[in-house]
């Protein structure tokens, strides 16, 4: 994998396939992380939102948003929040991903690998679910600060979904890392813009992330799967996560879609793009 993406723009057809071939190599010798982006539920049809803009558009089934909030999942919670009150954003967030998410099969081709780390950015529990068989697991996830009064960004949970702590996640054979919470074992939800404003404030000196996932990605390249990196948010947590890991990375990207913006993050980070479909990917990557 000693590509050099100075003077590319996108790998495609055989290149793709065979690039993408030795990073499912990779992979399967944990020497990948799966980072993973809601694009990969749309395969399976979920009854939850499968992208930010599609939470937004949720947020304004239920309250009138104004102009600026349309679009936008994290100002539309914002302008709930300030509105109404937090526990609205929490019921409206639980409500949003309450339906249950089975495992893709790729979720479950995850599960079955000795991965040290496993990125999931979005709400659902199915990467949980897929997990759910093995007792040799964590997860940890990020916690919003508002009103909780304890000095926390995160918290551990093992496999029953119990409250750990993270002397026992160092112990865990595979971590399933939740930047931004989820519905499952306990709701927690970065969500608004408030959520955010300490973490973003303190991301660049990567306070916020768990020293167990600081410590796993060291030695890793990172593959970007089902993930769009078109708004600020999305692209600082890609960058922040994958900071001081191996490159390069790896992403999956759909050239109809894909921005100028998108491809000069990705090359500016060390992340190859690889234009291939999603399915096409998953079924080279599980079949390599």
């Amino acid at each position: 994998m000693n590509i050099s993406v100075a003077n590319i723009e996108t790998l495609k057809l055989a290149d793709a396939e065979a690039v993408l071939k030795d990073v499912a190599a990779e992979l399967r010798a944990d020497k990948v992380v799966p980072y993973l982006g809601p694009g990969l539920l749309a395969l399976g049809a979920p009854a939850i939102p499968v992208t930010p803009e599609d939470l937004s558009v949720f947020f304004g089934t239920k309250v009138a948003l104004p102009k600026r909030a349309k679009g936008n999942c994290w100002a539309a919670a914002q302008h709930i929040e300030s509105m109404k009150h937090r526990n609205t954003v929490s019921a409206l967030m639980a409500e949003a991903f309450g339906p249950e998410v089975p495992p893709l099969p790729f979720h479950t081709f995850l599960a079955g690998l000795p991965l040290a780390l496993i990125v999931d950015t979005w709400y659902d529990g199915a990467m949980r679910a897929a997990l759910a068989g093995r007792a040799d697991w964590g997860e940890a996830q990020g916690i919003t600060r508002a009103g909780i009064g304890e000095d926390r960004w995160y918290r551990f949970y093992d496999p029953a979904g119990t409250e750990s702590d993270r002397a026992t996640a160092e112990g865990w054979k595979t971590v399933l890392y939740k930047p931004h919470g989820s519905a499952a074992p306990a709701k927690n939800w970065l969500i608004s813009d408030a959520d955010y404003v300490e973490v973003l404030t303190e991301i660049d000196i990567q306070t916020p992330i768990p020293d167990v996932v600081k410590n796993r990605r060291t030695e890793r390249s990172f593959l970007f799967l089902g993930c769009r990196f078109h708004d600020q948010m999305l692209r600082t947590y890609a960058r922040q996560i994958s900071k001081r890991s191996r490159a390069p990375h790896f992403a999956i990207v759909d050239e109809a879609t894909l921005t100028k913006n998108e491809l000069r993050f990705l090359l500016t980070h060390a992340i190859t793009p690889i234009a291939m479909s999603l399915p096409k990917a998953l079924d080279v990557i599980m079949s390599a």
